[in-house]
């Protein structure tokens, strides 16, 4: 009898399952996320809020909404920078946005296919990689620790 000295690291998360309301809400293990590449960062996610869109995509089934992770909104701190990232360096504090493709004065769609949460995976995980300019800097002196 051996030792498996390779583990794959995992990671916890919530995703949605079939039917029903809050009860389809489970916790599961995911591989880390791969390093980021090019343009995206990795986050810890270290707080992540509840609002009613959330609440409304757990209750309400969709189809395309089965094992996804729930939350739109994330805060946490960056762990490590792709190539090209200029703005964010590892241990700043970063808030997601919203609406991540909308970074100009008019939005470029008016659905939810780009929300996370909703029409890709969201924050209800303990880390994500995903594009730097879905996240912005968290308010100077802003926490995501709760006392």
């Amino acid at each position: 009898m051996g030792v498996d000295l390779f583990m794959l690291a995992v990671m916890k998360a919530m995703k949605l399952g079939r039917n029903g309301g809050l009860e389809r809400l489970k916790l599961v293990d995911l591989p880390e996320p791969a390093a980021p590449a090019a343009g995206e960062i990795q986050v810890r996610i270290h707080g992540s809020s509840l609002n009613f869109h959330d609440y409304a995509v757990v209750r309400f089934d969709a189809p395309h909404t089965v094992d996804r992770i729930p939350l739109a909104d994330g805060a946490g701190v960056v762990e490590a920078i792709g190539a090209g990232v200029t703005q964010f360096q590892p241990g700043d504090s970063v808030v997601s946005t919203f609406f991540p493709q909308w970074l100009g004065e008019q939005p470029v769609n008016g659905d939810f296919t780009t929300v996370p949460g909703d029409g890709v995976d969201g924050y209800a995980r303990e880390r994500v990689v995903r594009p730097a300019t879905w996240f912005t800097h968290a308010p100077r002196g802003w926490s995501v620790m709760v006392a």
